[in-house]
């Protein structure tokens, strides 16, 4: 039992032992330091020294806002950590730690950009904005040192920009590496043109393009070389010029859809796009009497006043006749209003009824102001039928053909 107590009381004796030796070196390790400047210029060789006692064998961690780095020293009579330059070319605040297992000492070295400018960066957009004082675009402009550091804030930059015949200069200061201006449009159309100037420097040049507002509404013509349902001839429809509430002319291209309704209620549609603020579109003249309703749109923008126009019948009347058994139809000579046989391509309808039940329905095309249908035996068996003919809005029944 006395062994026990003996072993005990050496274990604690050694360990008060230990535990002094270690305070004693720990105490006796000792950092200073002797750098003297906290502030730097870009591009400088940056040392940070220790005068020490003890122990060497330690590092320093440096963070920045690209990053972070461990360094180790050069011992000397002092330690002595250089700062690389892929850090000390960056300005901003450099934070750091001299390091063991524990934190012995910290502190913060300021580096500042170079004062000598080597290019602006500029950026701006979008590049196109709406007339009329209200959209505008925004320029970013950021001088920079040759190391690619952002000037000092409160650097001036001259803001330059021309439009028709005005010109402006306007003046802004950095704030955090780069200053900024948003440009509004004009009431006119056109395109600024805009550049920076900062210590001496200018960028490039730079446009925006101020474009025409919503359009306003608008009026439509018709154009046509005469009034009659041929079938044929062109209606062409247009529009006034087309304008925005600034008095400028909207944009080439800005589409514009022309509905037409005939007296059924049924609708048909054309469209065009504007050069020089006027669009046009064209239609083919109906191929019967008819009063058309025309009205444009520019969709969710800006529309038109309806017109009407009024196509007079063509034809007046038309031939039919039978062959022997009759099933050879021949329709026409289908003649205009000066009695001149109509273009090809008049549609004529033959429709074929029995026992009062529209069994089918033929479509052919004039061809030199007439137009034939042969009903085959095969489609068509013996009996009795009666056949309609439409053309040009004319109709005429023949009942109780009979067909061998």
């Amino acid at each position: 039992m006395s062994l026990k107590y003996l072993y005990i009381s050496l274990t604690i004796v050694a360990s008060i032992f230990v535990g002094i030796s270690l305070k004693q070196d720990y105490q006796d390790n000792d950092y200073t330091l002797t750098s003297n400047s906290s502030i730097y210029t870009a591009g400088d060789a940056i040392t940070i020294k220790f005068k020490y006692n003890g122990n060497s064998n330690v590092f320093l961690y440096c963070s920045n806002s690209y990053g972070s780095i461990i360094i180790k020293p050069e011992l000397d009579t002092t330690l002595n950590f250089k700062i690389p330059e892929s850090i000390s070319n960056k300005s901003g605040t450099l934070n750091w730690e001299l390091r063991s297992d524990k934190k012995l000492h910290a502190g913060q070295i300021k580096i500042l950009p170079k004062s000598e400018i080597e290019k602006t960066e500029t950026y701006i957009g979008p590049p196109s904005i709406e007339a009329g004082g209200t959209d505008y675009t925004m320029l970013v402009s950021i001088p920079t040192d040759d190391l690619d550091n952002p000037i000092i804030d409160s650097t001036e930059v001259a803001v330059k920009h021309q439009f028709l015949e005005q010109q402006v200069i306007d003046y802004i200061y950095t704030k955090h590496g780069f200053g900024y201006k948003n440009l509004y449009s004009y009431e006119k159309r056109g395109r600024i043109l805009i550049n920076t100037e900062c210590l001496g420097l200018n960028s490039k040049e730079f446009d925006v393009n101020v474009m025409p507002t919503i359009p306003t509404n608008f009026s439509i013509s018709a154009d046509r070389i005469h009034n009659y349902a041929d079938g044929n001839q062109i209606t062409t429809f247009k529009t006034s010029v087309i304008k925005d509430r600034f008095n400028n002319i909207v944009s080439d291209g800005t589409f514009v859809t022309f509905f037409i309704t005939n007296q059924l209620g049924y609708k048909a549609s054309t469209s065009g796009t504007t050069i020089d603020g006027i669009a046009t579109a064209k239609i083919l003249h109906p191929d019967h009497e008819e009063l058309w309703t025309i009205k444009a749109y520019i969709e969710g923008m800006a529309n038109s006043e309806p017109i009407a126009l009024n196509y007079e019948q063509a034809i007046s009347d038309f031939e039919v006749s039978f062959s022997k058994n009759n099933r050879l139809i021949t329709v026409g000579p289908l003649q205009s209003f000066m009695q001149q046989y109509i273009p090809d391509g008049l549609n004529v309808y033959l429709n074929i009824y029995k026992a009062g039940k529209l069994e089918h329905q033929i479509i052919e095309q004039s061809i030199n102001g007439f137009a034939s249908f042969k009903l085959k035996s095969d489609r068509y068996p013996k009996g009795t039928y009666t056949v309609e003919i439409k053309a040009a809005g004319l109709t005429k029944s023949f009942p109780n053909l009979i067909y061998e």
